[in-house]
């Protein structure tokens, strides 16, 4: 990967993938919401900027879509 994400994004990419490992499907943006304490336009603008810079797919408009595309490994600690 030639790209690596912010550590912003990074935070997000890290949530979406312990979320997924815990509850096996992956987290909705009001959980997201939550956890981040943050507003539904920025949790959704987020998703779209990872999407956009190709660290997660997903389908748009299918509920819980989300699939990271970067290796565990290369993301940080949840903080």
């Amino acid at each position: 990967m030639t790209k690596r994400p912010t550590a912003k994004q990074g935070q997000y990419l890290a949530f979406i993938y312990h979320y997924t490992k815990i509850h096996r499907v992956a987290p909705a943006e009001a959980d997201m919401q939550m956890y981040f304490k943050v507003t539904p336009p920025s949790v959704h603008q987020m998703v779209l900027t990872l999407e956009a810079n190709g660290f997660i797919d997903r389908v748009p408009g299918k509920a819980r879509s989300i699939r990271l595309l970067i290796p565990w490994e290369d993301l940080p600690t949840l903080e």
